[in-house]
């Protein structure tokens, strides 16, 4: 036993140490390091003694599991353990049953918890269009209260652009008014301008008459 295992552990240091230099020289070649022709040739050597090696390795024997599970060995259970898969299932049955019993639990009861579920199932489905409802009535609610804000925000418009106009009007109308008392005071002055020209020439007149 001891021999075969040392045996083992030499394989095994055979197995890592070839392995490793076939790496190095094919890293050597990839890398086109210096001795890289060289390097791959020895790990290729190396890789062949370890072929040859492992051809004396010795083959592990299957274990017999039948020995350990008899019944496994022609794949069929004994009548013995049918017996006893039979027993266990009976006596998982009268279990089941007795718990039951315990629990108070019978076939009307079940069928009476059957019919509940079916009728919450009911309820369910016709709470769901009710559901849908509910929630076509908030987003119609929402939609006009954007469309109230909306409004809202149109009247203000609309009254900012009322006083606005307003305002044009009243300064119209003192625009007029300026301009009725602007040609009242022109037709004044063109009274008065008349009236002085009179009285000049007048004066005029006068003053041709002593030369």
């Amino acid at each position: 036993m001891a021999q075969t295992r040392n045996t083992k552990k030499i394989f095994n240091y055979a197995y890592g140490i070839g392995a490793s230099i076939v790496i190095l020289g094919a890293l050597f070649k990839i890398q086109h390091w210096t001795g890289g022709g060289l390097m791959l040739s020895i790990g290729m050597i190396v890789e062949a003694i370890v072929f040859f090696i492992s051809a004396f390795d010795s083959v592990e024997d299957d274990l017999d599991w039948a020995l350990v599970y008899p019944e496994l060995g022609d794949g069929n259970l004994r009548d013995k353990d049918k017996a006893e898969a039979r027993e266990a299932q009976s006596l998982l049955s009268q279990k089941l049953d007795e718990m039951l019993k315990d629990a108070k639990l019978d076939v009307n009861l079940m069928q009476s918890l059957g019919d509940s579920i079916q009728n919450f199932k009911g309820a369910a489905e016709n709470i769901a269009p009710a559901i849908d409802s509910i929630a076509a009535t908030n987003k119609y609610s929402e939609q006009l209260s954007l469309a109230a804000a909306q409004m809202e925000s149109l009247n203000s418009l609309y009254k900012v652009q009322l006083d606005s106009s307003s305002r044009q009007a009243e300064i119209n109308e003192q625009v007029a008014d300026n301009a009725t008392k602007l040609k009242e005071q022109m037709e004044s002055l063109a009274t008065n301008l008349s009236s002085l020209n009179g009285v000049y020439g007048g004066m005029l007149s006068a003053m041709s008459n002593k030369n």
